[in-house]
């Protein structure tokens, strides 16, 4: 069964949806543990700094987006850790999930359209192309 599960998250809605199904799968585990990761994305972070006043600021205002994330796992009582991680996304995670050799990772998905998906590239679908290992898309 899958004991470590690694959910990728950015504090949006698809992230919570992906935590309740992270929830569901470490449940079914005597010793499931989930490992939350947030990519502090390169392209925003030059934003990030210069808006904040410090980086105790910063790294608040991260973790406040998790706060959902977090709530949900523990109150249905699942052990997790948080991992602030830097870089772009898609490989950032990637990256993290093969030196770890995670069980399952569980992303959440924005639902972009064939043409955004074709001009943008998910970061759902290149976790999925290049994770050793399942992963779950939560829509």
């Amino acid at each position: 069964m899958y004991k470590r599960i690694l959910l990728a998250a950015d504090g949006s809605e698809n992230a919570l949806r992906a935590a309740k199904e992270a929830v569901k799968v470490a449940s079914l585990s005597e010793n499931g543990e989930v490992t939350i990761v947030f990519v502090a994305d390169f392209s925003k972070s030059k934003s990030e700094i210069l808006h904040s006043k410090g980086t105790e600021e910063l790294q608040l205002a991260r973790r406040k987006k998790l706060l959902s994330v977090e709530e949900e796992l523990k109150s249905n009582g699942i052990p997790y850790t948080v991992h602030i991680l830097h870089g772009e996304p898609g490989p950032t995670i990637v990256e993290y999930a093969n030196e770890q050799e995670y069980d399952l990772v569980i992303i959440g998905s924005r639902g972009l359209n064939a043409l955004q998906e074709m001009v943008l590239g998910s970061v759902s679908h290149k976790v999925v192309k290049r994770v050793n290992g399942p992963v779950m898309i939560v829509k």
